[in-house]
């Protein structure tokens, strides 16, 4: 962190110095309306559903600026890829989301966890599956971390970054990583409920274990080709989750008394 702070000659100096900032600053708004313990959140807002999905895509547009303002070929590779990437896995993981809000009938964090009288996880296990595959897209993690393929495109939109500024794009990598950790728990794992133990422990637990999840998945997975992430999320998440989506709309129609859980 203490390395010299290197700035492109020919680069856009201004966002240059402002698009780590633009990155950090949104995934750490994530954190305001996740319920640690029962009503322990900064905000708990009643459309929190819609508020989480609105901030995640926000962090893109700092990748894009870092990749334009460097002036540099391999950086704006890497940041057009990561503008695609999460276009492509942000329907799937919306869709993903939708299901647990229909089960729940809320769009808050906190009566979402409520609602969870068992795991969402066993109600919805698709939709955690891709829940979690487009997680770590969103997060860029292998196999999906080609916006800074090392082999094709030096660092991709790193490549010019260098000091506070690098360091601070790679802490945006691991709390977004962390707050879909959080997001997840609190979606399908009854987010802070457990026995003996405090809720807030019971919350830290399962964020570690789905945080240890997509770091084995990103040890043992190779990286895939930019035509194969993208056929993935068109051809493969999203009619998996329009047809998660729709069996629980079927169910919650058909079943006008209310689930049988």
């Amino acid at each position: 962190m203490l390395k010299e702070d290197i700035i492109p000659a020919k680069g856009d100096k201004l966002i240059h110095w402002l698009a780590p900032v633009v990155a950090f600053v949104p995934v750490l708004m994530i954190f305001a309306v996740v319920p640690f313990q029962n009503g322990a959140l900064l905000a708990d807002l009643n459309i929190g559903i819609l508020y989480i999905v609105a901030i995640t895509s926000v962090a893109a547009v700092g990748v894009f600026m870092a990749g334009w303002a460097s002036n540099n070929k391999f950086s704006l590779l890497g940041a057009m890829r990561d503008v695609a990437q999460v276009v492509s896995y942000e329907i799937p993981l919306i869709l993903a989301i939708a299901g647990v809000v229909l089960v729940a009938g809320s769009l808050s964090m906190n009566r979402i966890v409520e609602a969870q009288s068992v795991p969402f996880i066993l109600l919805q296990p698709l939709g955690f599956l891709i829940f979690f595959m487009a997680a770590c897209a969103e997060v860029n993690r292998t196999p999906f971390d080609l916006l800074e393929a090392e082999s094709e495109i030096v660092a991709g939109f790193h490549t010019e970054y260098s000091g506070m500024k690098f360091a601070l794009f790679y802490l945006t990598e691991y709390a977004e990583v962390l707050a879909l950790s959080a997001i997840a728990t609190t979606l399908f794992l009854c987010g802070w409920k457990g026995p003996l133990l405090p809720p807030f422990l019971w919350f830290l637990i399962k964020v570690f274990a789905v945080f240890c999840l997509i770091v084995w998945v990103r040890s043992t997975i190779p990286r895939l080709r930019i035509d194969q992430v993208m056929a993935f999320a068109w051809k493969g998440l999203l009619p998996l989750a329009l047809i998660n989506l729709f069996i629980t709309a079927v169910e919650i129609v058909a079943l006008p008394a209310g689930l049988p859980w």
